[in-house]
């Protein structure tokens, strides 16, 4: 099964932060399971270091490929196809960054790992 990582689904994923529930962990850890991390992701992540909401000890582009290898997840990049898609969808959530990992998750006929409420809202298919 193909599996999109949320942002914050991510983050604590890869600092063993227990707010990630036991389920989307085994999901992750499972090797039968293909697990993205969007670029939307990245981009969202930048901004937030930016602005100081998001501190590392290090270089940003490092930790996240670092993290993309250590535990085998694939980068997904934004497309047309998914920037067109968020078109289709209902304005029941403002923000650009899950909004476009929405419409991945539909494009790409996957699954994502998200604690968001909001995202419920949407018909796509959620694990957590």
């Amino acid at each position: 099964m193909k599996y999109l990582l949320d942002t914050h689904a991510f983050l604590w994923f890869v600092t063993d932060d227990n707010r990630l529930p036991s389920k989307a962990k085994s999901i992750i850890q499972d090797s039968n399971n293909e697990i993205y991390f969007s670029a939307a992701s990245a981009w969202e992540m930048s901004i937030k270091a930016k602005l100081g909401r998001l501190k590392f000890g290090r270089n940003l582009e490092s930790f996240i490929i670092e993290q993309l290898t250590a535990n085998s997840f694939g980068p997904l990049a934004i497309t047309i196809p998914h920037s067109l898609y968020t078109e289709k969808l209902p304005q029941i959530h403002k923000d650009p960054f899950d909004r476009m990992m929405i419409s991945q998750t539909k494009v790409e006929n996957m699954v994502l790992i998200t604690g968001d409420k909001k995202i419920r809202e949407y018909k796509v298919s959620i694990v957590w």
